[in-house]
């Protein structure tokens, strides 16, 4: 990987959704359902669904990365995890920040493909050693990326202690 640093900042971040968006039009897919993979996800996923017109969204929890460089062996879906009677023959748009490894967005695809009428992923960033190939991506590169949620550390860690700003 890269020691360069792809930096996404606010503005960006809209100008990437809006032409993510696009191109998911532009191919004539019309999702019925957004399944955002949190925490991430939830960002492009609310974008799109503006952009998209969908109002149906939902949230997978999956946890895998513990730190920046660092991860679980495996992703783990965390609860609630959707109910499949929710997806049964929708056409859903899987969406998150980015496909890295690309084993979140497999374990996700895996545990929608069977019960949807189709699936696609969409991403801001696809990375090349992805699993997952995405359908639509705004960017792809082989850097660490700074993405604007997640580039400051948060201002109160989960034990409740506050930090220094």
């Amino acid at each position: 990987m890269s020691q360069e640093r792809e930096n996404l900042t606010y503005e960006l971040f809209g100008r990437a959704i809006r032409e993510l968006a696009q191109e998911i039009a532009d191919d004539g897919y019309e999702p019925d359902m957004i399944l955002s993979i949190a925490r991430g996800g939830l960002f492009v996923a609310g974008g799109l669904g503006y952009a998209l017109d969908v109002k149906n969204l939902h949230v997978m929890n999956v946890e895998f990365y513990t730190g920046v460089g660092e991860t679980l062996e495996m992703p783990v879906m965390l609860p609630p995890v959707p109910n499949l009677v929710d997806l049964r023959e929708k056409r859903i748009l899987v969406a998150d920040d980015v496909a890295d490894t690309g084993k979140t967005l497999k374990l996700v695809h895996d545990f929608c493909s069977e019960h949807v009428a189709e699936v696609r992923s969409a991403v801001v960033y696809e990375k090349p050693q992805s699993l997952v190939k995405c359908e639509y991506v705004w960017k792809r590169t082989d850097r660490w990326i700074n993405f604007p949620w997640s580039v400051q550390p948060p201002v109160v860690r989960r034990d409740g202690q506050v930090l220094d700003s």
